[in-house]
């Protein structure tokens, strides 16, 4: 058997300054927040110039791509991709217990949200509604998703309650693909960023109650599968970020794998459809964060202040931000065509690329959620053993938090990126022959990396709060 290279003396050479990078971002501390109540836990500025400090974090994706090039042993590429050892399955009752946990979550959710008032626990960290979405689920099944494995299909109500209806079994348009996911997952980020959903529970029930209606129509129109296939922007997104995971259900069962490499499977991105809803993945991390940041006030403020109707200049935000993004993307595989000097069409090595990004989101989503996931737990546990009537509980401090969670912020966003680049070099070695041309075809989508780097460490250095106007 070959033996895998011993290290160049590029990457002697690199692997110092990685190491450094890390060890002067990971300095910088910070504390996470959400949107409205939820946002109780602000942001603590770096403690490093903003200068130094996104230059580090570009300088680290930068020399992790030469650190990436010197790996040159395909088979050896092709262990670490293929890594994996068998677990025991859960099993037909454990699946059953976490669907009957998610309707119940469904139900309390309802009856939480729409009783507050006559309930009187309007109070947003002490209503279960809130805590079950924000906390619950955005917190911590988004976290598990990409952390260990995904359990929704497992938990899903909307797939549960969708699926005791008759369904007309139309075909799904074929043109449509994931655009409807797409649309499904801007539109509830902008509700989250524009409306007071994470501080008035009934205006939060009655937008879950919404996208049940949504999913029981689709599913009725399509067909359950296909929907929550194709156009659920739920389940695509816990679908998406549970690739990154370690622990992924294969066809032979569930199976332990190196984390990040259920992204180098080359057949669940199938055209630009799903190119579109990975950008959007990343995308909606980055804008629900830069609403919160003073730069956004002082953009926002001047335009409201001449007429401009907030929602408006939210929206227009959103869409130009979302549309640069994907620019940026779609441009970096037309790069790669460049200069890896191939007839592949540059639509291809967007759709092979792509989920490269996904290890970006994950990293940016654990940065920006893990305090408050962690400072709101204890709340969430007293609530959910009477939701109904939960008692009077603080939230844990959020000066116990940002002492080390800052610190694991930063290495998420950095970790994240870290990843997409072996993520990027593996699929760069899977899809040309020659060496040199695989390198050379990762030239755009790093370089697209390295934007995306600054700019998640540049919101992340900012002093956090409540977005103007809403």
């Amino acid at each position: 058997m070959r033996r895998s290279p011993r290290p160049t003396r590029l990457a002697r050479r690199v692997l110092p300054v990685v190491v450094a990078a890390l060890a002067t971002a990971a300095a910088a501390d910070r504390a996470t927040a959400h949107a409205g109540g939820i946002r109780s836990a602000a942001r603590e500025t770096v403690s490093v110039p903003t200068w130094l400090f996104l230059a580090t974090g570009g300088a680290v994706v930068g020399a992790s791509f030469l650190l990436a090039s010197a790996v040159t042993d395909r088979a050896y590429i092709r262990r670490i991709d293929t890594w994996g050892r068998p677990l025991p399955d859960a099993g037909r009752v454990a699946t059953l217990a976490a669907r009957g946990v998610g309707l119940l979550a469904l139900a309390v959710t309802v009856v939480a949200g729409l009783g507050a008032e006559s309930l009187g626990i309007t109070d947003p960290l002490r209503n279960a509604a809130v805590l079950l979405v924000w906390v619950g689920w955005w917190g911590w099944v988004v976290l598990s998703a990409y952390l260990v494995g995904n359990v929704w299909p497992a938990v899903d109500p909307f797939r549960a309650v969708a699926g005791v209806f008759p369904t007309l079994d139309r075909a799904y348009p074929d043109r449509l693909g994931s655009w409807p996911a797409v649309a499904g997952l801007l539109a509830l980020v902008y509700l989250e960023v524009v409306t007071p959903l994470a501080d008035d529970p009934f205006l939060l029930t009655l937008v879950v109650l919404g996208y049940l209606a949504v999913s029981v129509a689709g599913s009725v129109a399509f067909g359950v599968d296909d929907w929550f296939g194709n156009a659920d922007a739920v389940s695509q997104l816990l679908r998406a970020y549970g690739r990154v995971a370690p622990v992924a259900r294969t066809a032979d069962g569930l199976r332990l794998r190196l984390p990040g490499m259920g992204l180098t499977e080359a057949d669940w991105v199938d055209g630009r459809d799903d190119v579109g809803f990975v950008v959007a993945v990343v995308f909606v991390t980055t804008y629900d964060g830069f609403v919160g940041t003073s730069l956004w006030a002082d953009v926002a403020r001047p335009l409201v202040g001449v007429g401009v109707p907030a929602l408006v200049v939210y929206l227009l935000a959103m869409l130009a931000g979302y549309g640069l993004f994907l620019w940026l993307y779609l441009a970096s595989a037309r790069a790669a065509r460049r200069t890896a000097d191939t007839f592949v069409a540059p639509g291809e090595l967007a759709r092979r690329f792509a989920p490269s990004l996904l290890a970006i989101a994950a990293g940016y989503h654990l940065a920006h959620n893990l305090g408050t996931a962690l400072s709101l737990a204890p709340t969430l546990a007293v609530v959910a053993t009477a939701p109904l009537s939960p008692p009077p509980v603080a939230a844990l401090p959020v000066l116990l938090v940002p002492g080390w969670v800052g610190g694991v912020g930063v290495a998420a966003v950095l970790g994240g990126h870290l990843l997409a680049v072996w993520v990027a070099h593996s699929t760069a070695y899977d899809l040309f022959p020659d060496r040199l041309q695989a390198i050379r075809s990762q030239y755009g989508v790093t370089v697209a990396m390295v934007a995306y780097t600054m700019a998640s460490l540049w919101i992340v250095s900012r002093p956090g709060g409540a977005p103007p106007f809403v």
